[in-house]
Formats: C-alpha cells, structure tokens, sequence
C-alpha cells in the first residue's frame, strides 16, 4: 500500500516499508545488520551509548496552546518552536535517500480515547518495536488511517548540542500543535514508547479520563485491579499473574466506563529474569520479541544476569504472548488498587491500607528507593519520589492527576494498599528481601477482599494502617518494627525516611490540608 508522507514534508526518500509484519522487519533488520537472533529467536539489538531514557534531553515545544498547562521545570524542559522547526529541517535533510520504516497503530484501547500514531524511523528494529509494543491496526482501519500524532525517530542523527540549542547529541522533541515527535541521538527504543504516552497523560485528563503509569488485570470474579510502581518495584512481576488475566503493563486510562490499556504489548526488564519465578515473561521471549542489550553465549543463549551494557534490559513483545490476558484491553472500574514500594531502608510495612487522602499523598510522593546497581555511582541506598509512580512522562501538576484520583476512589468505593517489596531487619545490606510469595499472599488477600475483616493498627509515624493478620505471612513480619533486633535503630531509621517524605511534599505547594495530614508526622513519633 503505498503512502503520502508530504504532509510531513518527508521527500526524496529512496525506499519506504510500511506496516510489514514481524517476521519481515525480523529479516530485514538481520540483513541491515541491525541485530542478531536468540536460540528462540528474539531479535536482540545492542543500543550502543544510550541504554536508558535521556531526560535531559527531552522538550516540550512552548506554545500558546499549551504553556499554562505544562508542569514546566526540571523535568518538562521547553524549547522555542525555532529550534524545533531548525532540527526537523536537519532531520528532513538527514532522511533523504534513506529507507524508511513505517507503522500505523493507535495508543488505547477504548475507541472513544484512542489516538491514531503514525511512526517513522530509520531502523527496521524500531518498526518493529512499535508493531509489537503499540495497538495493531486491522485492515480496514488502514483504508480510513489519519494519524493524530507522528513520531520521526533518526537515531543515528546526532544534533550539535548546545549550538543547536539543546544540551546533548540526543534529543527527544514534542510538539503538539504540530503532533510531531521528533527523536535522534539516541537509539534506546523506550524514547519511542514513553514519549507518546507523555502526550496522552497530557491530552487525557481534559476529557475526565485518569491517566496512569501502571499495571491492569482482572480476577476470574470479574474484578479489576491496578498495580503502580516505579521501576524495580516488581509492577511487571506481580501483574503477570497465572490467576489473573492481564489487561496491560505499563500504561492506562480511568474513565467512567472503566481502565483501558494503551498499550498492545509489554516492555519488561528482564535483567536476572528467573524462569521459574517469572514464567510469563520467560516464556514471552521467543520470535519477534526485540531484546534490548541482553548479553547472549556463541549460541545465542540470553544471560539475564550479565548486566554489562546496562541493568535496564528490557524485552518488547506483543501482549498476546502472555497465555492469560484479555484481549480488549478493557475492565471494569478497579476495586483494588496497589502502590508498590521497594524501600531499601527497612522500614515501611509489608503491605498497609490507605485512606483516600493517603491514597492521594502516596499517589504525589510515587516513593521507592534506588540502591547499589541501579545507576551508576549509587553506592548506599537513596530515597526517590516519582510524582505519580511516573513524573517524567506527566506533564501537567502532579495535583490534577492526583484531584482525578480521588474523585474516582470516591466515586467507585475502591480501597487502596501500599505494598513493600523492598527490605526489612535493617534494611539494604543488612537486611533480607521480603520472600516473593509472601509478597504474593499480601497482594492475593486484599486483591480478594479478605482484608475487610481483618483488625488493622496505624503506624506510629507513617500513619498507614497495618493488618495484624495475613494467611500465608507471619504476624510478626507485619509491622517492620518487629523484624529488627535494634528498636531504636528502626525508630531513626524511619524517622529519617518520613523527613524525606515531608522534605519532598514542600515542592508541591498549596494542597489540600486533608492530603497533608495525610502523610508522615514526624513529632507524633516516639521511640520504645
């Protein structure tokens, strides 16, 4: 079928591919040499300098349009719509006589809120990438296709930097009265995948719609649950569930008909991915999957342990190569939600029920902790805040997310927990990591209801309120105070990690007083 790209001002191109399949884009990047295949046949490609998002060097073109609503500072830097329009020249220029790869899909999975993407790249990898981790168009969808944003992705064009009036050789540039993405420098296919989410958290809430940076599924009972969590947290991990079917991974909509999925595949890190432990993902590894700086033998055998080239390896497949999922990528409104928390200091409670109000602190704060392995230089473990369980790519003030969510607990009655996966007796380092199927039986009993006739107690500090009972879980391991031999060790240790917390929630200004008291209180604290 052939294609018009004159609206784009994209000439003189010497071949264009438009939406092929997978086992076609699988070849030609082998014959391009863009990669190599797996013993089961994952296209593994290596991303060279950049194994991870570059937030540095991510734009949003400041326009009438939008400027009074962008949450504009350290992570939505603007740029002048002159520097954009002076890189897609370059870009324009940089196509010419080049192949072209081209996919037509959308971005949700609900008609209604669906936005038609048009995604242009110069690798077959990244046409590849985008056919399997985005919603895949019918044939009669592409007689009538008119896309509402387009990304040009160029990774081997590399701006000037500072001359060009950007702070890198890489740039990732958003304009929305243009719907234009544009891409270069960088190779790291999350660019492609999270920058057209950022569009739709920005485009969504307009329409009454709760964006979120989060895991669905549903229960054989009908129900649905959601699962926030930065990365690390196990988000991939704990939705992938046997019991469970799965809605999507990373990204949906809240509106009044229900949670949508954006997405049509899954994008999981598979560094020191165990078998055994995390069979849905292992086994989603297989033809057409893309693999992302994963180290392989002489015969092609993946090493998920070898995090040489980074620990951000990650695997792109369809979500139809998870066995359980639902294929609408549509449920019910959620009755359960899960914040996930990998708290390296060892002190917040395994699993603990929030109020609204605590809901919405914790929904703020998107609280986890980095350690040793992470990121280069962390050496002890460090306190993180992810507004939203997903800053970077929320562009408007973390209080409009947060104001929806509220509404919406409100109005669907939806209980929320916040679940630890991180450490206790001492935190990281001297401490254990809470045992997977504990994690699981926590999350188990409040996704079924069984909390509701359980006794809980507030934490003296963190004010969420702690189950004193759990099938499947010792009572003693409850309350994280229990787990370490050194009672006035945990008491310091907490009372620094809710000073963080307190810190972090000063950047937020004028909010509700409710949501405030809501959060730590450092001078109710008292040590036993």
């Amino acid at each position: 079928m052939s294609i018009d790209l004159s609206y784009l001002n994209i000439k003189e191109y010497k071949n264009v591919y438009k939406n092929l399949s997978p086992a076609k884009l699988v070849q030609l990047a082998m014959e391009r040499g863009e990669g190599c295949l797996s013993n089961k046949g994952a296209l593994i490609v290596n991303t060279g300098k950049y194994t991870g998002r570059s937030p540095k060097d991510r734009f949003i073109v400041n326009q009438d349009s939008i400027k009074d609503k962008i949450n504009w500072g350290s992570v939505n830097l603007s740029i002048e719509e002159e520097i954009f329009d002076k890189m897609y020249d370059k870009v324009l220029n940089y196509l010419k006589n080049k192949d072209i790869f081209v996919f037509d899909g959308f971005v949700g999975a609900l008609k209604e809120y669906t936005l038609p993407i048009r995604v242009i790249c110069e690798k077959a990898y990244e046409a590849l990438f985008a056919n399997q981790l985005f919603r895949r168009p019918t044939v009669e969808d592409l007689q009538s296709f008119i896309p509402g944003f387009n990304v040009i992705a160029v990774p081997d064009f590399k701006s000037q930097g500072k001359a060009d009036g950007l702070n890198s050789e890489a740039f990732i540039l958003i304009n929305f009265d243009k719907k234009i993405i544009l891409i270069g420098g960088t190779q790291y296919l999350g660019e492609i995948k999270k920058s057209l989410f950022s569009v739709m958290n920005f485009l969504l809430p307009e329409k009454g719609v709760l964006p979120m940076h989060c895991s669905a599924n549903i229960g054989k009972d009908g129900k649905t649950s959601l699962f926030f969590g930065l990365s690390g947290t196990g988000k991939t991990t704990l939705s992938a569930d046997s019991e469970r079917k799965l809605i999507g991974d990373d990204e949906h909509g809240w509106c009044d008909k229900g949670v949508f999925n954006f997405e049509g595949g899954c994008y999981a890190k598979t560094i020191r991915l165990d078998k055994e432990k995390e069979h849905e993902i292992y086994n989603a590894i297989r033809f057409g999957t893309v693999l992302e700086n994963v180290v392989t033998d002489e015969y092609g055998v993946p090493d998920y342990n070898d995090g040489r080239y980074t620990e951000n390896t990650r695997g792109a497949y369809p979500i139809d190569y998870i066995d359980n999922i639902e294929k609408s990528g549509v449920g019910g409104n959620p009755e359960t939600i899960i914040f996930l928390t990998a708290d390296a200091f060892g002190v917040m409670p395994p699993i603990s029920k929030l109020s609204k109000e605590a809901a919405m602190y914790h929904f703020m704060s998107g609280y986890t902790s980095k350690v040793s392995g992470t990121e280069r230089g962390i050496v002890d473990p460090e306190a993180t805040f992810s507004s939203c369980f997903g800053e970077p790519f929320m562009l408007m003030n973390p209080a409009v997310y947060a104001k929806l969510l509220g509404e919406k607990i409100d109005k669907h009655n939806t209980e929320v927990y916040l679940v630890n996966t991180g450490w206790l007796s001492g935190g990281y380092g001297k401490g254990d990591r809470i045992n997977l199927p504990y994690t699981r039986a926590m999350i188990r009993e409040a996704l079924n209801g069984k909390f509701k006739n359980i006794e809980f107690v507030e934490h003296p500090i963190f004010k969420v309120m702690m189950p004193k009972e759990c099938p499947g879980v010792p009572k003693e391991m409850l309350d994280p105070k229990n787990t370490w031999t050194d009672k006035q060790a945990y008491d310091a240790a907490a009372k620094e990690l809710a000073a963080k917390f307190n810190e972090n929630f000063k950047k937020f200004g004028s909010v509700s007083e409710d949501i405030v008291k809501a959060g730590p209180e450092i001078r109710r604290f008292t040590c036993i």
